[in-house]
């Protein structure tokens, strides 16, 4: 299992991340993004859908705000997307729980997310590689509640995490 990781302030970090995505993007990816827009901290996935979505991003997005896959409805809508696409290779988006070192890191894994593991919850597992973003720590008893999750960090997370899969993906096509 590889990853790489990088911090959202880093001026190479969308570049790191995408060239580590670059040969799991192609033509025939579909983005799924996992989070709930009641809760900052966990609006990661559905704020990177919904800017993938306005950006006209030219691959199937799944997961929104407006739209948003959470814990009520994943089974659901994961079996809805894998009729629509069952072929396609998936990349799961979610926001995760970390070391409070870690606060601000944006990771790319080639395994998938394993939603709501660090609430306690089982979930199905999602993606064929994954990003995400640590946007509080496991320390906080609150977990993803925590008003000091500032809607700042989340939204400059997905910032990186949308510049790096369009750039993944002009990567991917420029090489094939």
């Amino acid at each position: 299992m590889n990853k790489v990781k990088s911090n959202y302030k880093s001026n190479m970090g969308f570049y790191n991340i995408a060239f580590f995505i670059k040969d799991f993007i192609d033509s025939n990816s579909i983005i799924v993004c996992i989070g709930t827009d009641r809760c900052i901290g966990d609006c990661l996935g559905p704020l990177v859908g919904t800017l993938l979505k306005d950006k006209h991003f030219p691959l199937p997005v799944y997961g929104t705000i407006a739209s948003p896959i959470h814990a009520l409805n994943i089974d659901t809508r994961l079996d809805e997307i894998k009729t629509l696409h069952p072929h396609s290779k998936i990349i799961g988006i979610d926001a995760c729980l970390g070391d409070s070192s870690s606060i601000g890191e944006i990771h790319a894994r080639d395994y998938p997310i394993h939603p709501g593991k660090g609430v306690g919850k089982v979930l199905p597992n999602v993606g064929d590689i994954s990003i995400i973003g640590i946007v509080d720590s496991s320390d906080n008893p609150e977990i993803f509640t925590s008003r000091s999750i500032r809607l700042s960090l989340v939204l400059d997370m997905s910032l990186v995490i949308v510049n790096s899969l369009f750039h993944a993906l002009y990567i991917n096509k420029i090489h094939s």
